[in-house]
């Protein structure tokens, strides 16, 4: 970066010195005092335009590069000002300059040349980063991680930010770890990245004596990929001392929440190019085995367009987005990072991304909720009593957590639905074969139906059908079977063996449905689960068939229909 400023400088260097040779050079120039146009010296204006485009190709391509080349013209200063008494630019030495050129009209076109140039590139830059945190103009050593440990994981589902600090009494950082990593499956493991933040960089033995730790109980996730390790440079953070005391919030509160929200900033945007979504966490939690694929089957089932998942009603633990809608949310993180703590500013986005002003609050609940959506039960858990905050001590639970859900989410493939059960309200088919909500129909009669239809055929290797919930246990199916019918004919020998294996009583036998073949049936406890074996596939229909009338109603709670993945079209 060092070789790239030199550079940018010693081209500017070449064009004063080239210009002045020229001027020098020229005739008219020693003789007269007649101003040069860009149309005499074409050399110059062909280096100023390629100059231009330069600066633009920067601006497109990174736009760090030309924060850099800003801070390199904000060091020359804010633009090109003549000195008192002459008409030179304020960074060019008076005294040097004048035993050269004593001031003439062509040096004053000069400068203006160079006043152009700084416009020119100043009028390139929008708000971001430097503009929120302007002492890190001129650093970008100060964007780059004082430590990092990593093996550069990319192209995941998922990514998991995990800030953590010293605290005075007991850390939890170990044991956080430990359930999430442990929560996980060895599929999951590869699908994920969790990224430890120690925001400690004006204490490098801590932030040593952590990684220590790390090493030591997590070497294996280390190597693997899985964990990454980031500490921040002590230069990204501006002076918290001088900092304006709100809200009734004392000044050391102020300057806590300050830099919570600038440790919540490095790091987003730096899991931000890791993953499809990003998670936050906290280094106080743990966690419902099977959380990574919920979290990643529930954002892959929502249609419309959302802001934020949450997976825990607590502070900013378990809050999803969206890896393409971190910059957005950072950039309005930084630019009130000394105002208010993060979860109020989380909440002015929201308000400022969907609410209409010329509505009703109610209006704008109801959308904040249309794009901040909420998963049941929460799967994480606060273990903490011991603030971050110095002497902060809270018991935060969520309720939530541990409760069984009311119904599980699956990606399925493509289907066509069909049932001649009577939906009650809202509880739809479609919304359960998406994973949205559970089915829930009036009470089933002899010969009802529900079918899965898939044009074309799929292969299918395993499914899941439980129905009943926590909240009606009793809503279960009984007396009902699983049928499908391939897309190929199977003998009657064959099928007769296969259908006396499937455990089918010989009722439900004698009534399968013309066509199909019967593969299994509801238990006592309303699940029916199993594989479909390559000799009936691929499946044109798999049907839910009822063979006796029930007083109860029932529920689906879960669908599971898993494709072959070789056989997937």
């Amino acid at each position: 970066m060092r070789v790239r400023r030199k550079t940018v400088a010693a081209g500017f260097l070449l064009v004063v010195c080239a210009t002045l040779l020229l001027l020098l050079s020229s005739p008219r120039a020693q003789n007269e005092q007649v101003p040069v146009t860009e149309s005499e010296d074409p050399l110059l204006e062909q280096r100023l335009s390629d100059l231009q485009r330069r600066l633009q190709e920067a601006e497109n391509l990174n736009k760090r590069r030309e924060d850099e080349l800003y801070a390199l013209l904000s060091r020359m200063g804010p633009g090109p000002q003549p000195v008192a008494g002459s008409k030179l630019p304020a960074h060019v030495d008076a005294g040097d300059a004048a035993g050269t050129i004593n001031g003439t009209r062509s040096l004053h076109h000069f400068s203006a040349v160079l006043e152009d140039i700084h416009r020119s590139v100043s009028s390139l830059q929008v708000p971001g980063i430097h503009s929120y945190l302007p002492h890190l103009t001129g650093h970008p050593e100060y964007l780059r991680p004082a430590v990092h440990l990593s093996k550069g994981r990319k192209g995941v589902s998922i990514a998991i930010g995990v800030p953590t600090i010293k605290r005075e009494k007991s850390s939890y950082l170990i044991q956080t770890l430990n359930s999430l990593i442990q929560s996980l499956t060895a599929q999951e493991s590869q699908d994920c990245v969790i990224v430890v933040f120690i925001a400690e960089p004006w204490d490098q033995k801590y932030a040593e004596s952590v990684i220590d730790s790390l090493k030591q109980n997590f070497a294996e996730s280390l190597a693997s990929g899985l964990l990454e390790v980031l500490v921040p440079p002590a230069g990204f953070y501006p002076n918290l001392d001088n900092l304006k005391e709100t809200f009734g919030d004392t000044k050391e509160r102020v300057k806590w929440r300050t830099k919570q929200n600038l440790d919540y900033a490095f790091l987003m945007l730096h899991s931000r190019p890791k993953s499809m979504y990003y998670v936050q966490m906290e280094d106080d939690v743990v966690a419902k085995p099977g959380y990574l694929t919920i979290m990643n089957t529930f954002a892959k089932q929502q249609k419309d367009e959302w802001i934020m998942l949450e997976f825990s009603t607590l502070g900013f633990i378990g809050k999803m987005f969206k890896s393409t809608d971190v910059p957005i949310i950072v950039e309005f993180f930084l630019m009130f990072h000394a105002d208010k703590p993060i979860d109020w500013l989380l909440d002015h986005l929201l308000w400022v991304k969907v609410c209409n002003p010329e509505k009703d609050v109610k209006h704008c609940q109801r959308m904040i909720q249309a794009v901040r959506r909420r998963f049941k039960p929460s799967l994480f858990q606060h273990i903490g009593t011991e603030s971050s905050l110095k002497g902060k001590v809270q018991k935060l639970k969520d309720r939530d957590f541990g409760k069984a859900g009311l119904y599980r989410a699956h990606v399925n493939p493509p289907v066509q639905l069909a049932s001649s059960l009577k939906t009650y309200m809202k509880y739809t088919l479609p919304k359960a074969y998406t994973g949205e909500t559970f089915f829930w129909a009036s009470s089933p009669n002899k010969g009802d139906i529900i079918d899965f239809k898939y044009d074309p055929p799929i292969h299918i290797e395993k499914y899941l059908f439980r129905s009943g919930n926590t909240d009606h246990p009793g809503d279960v199916f009984r007396n009902t079977t699983l049928e499908i019918q391939p897309s190929k004919n199977i003998s009657g020998e064959r099928l007769a063996a296969l259908s006396f294996q499937s455990g089918i009583y010989a009722e439900e036998l004698a009534n399968t449905s013309p066509g199909f073949i019967p593969i299994g049936r509801f238990n006592d406890h309303g699940l029916a689960q199993g594989e479909i074996i390559e000799e009936f596939n691929p499946v044109k229909v798999l049907r839910i068939h009822v063979h006796k009338a029930s007083n109860a109603w029932v529920i689906l709670s879960e669908i599971m229909i898993q494709q072959a993945k070789s056989k997937k079209r």
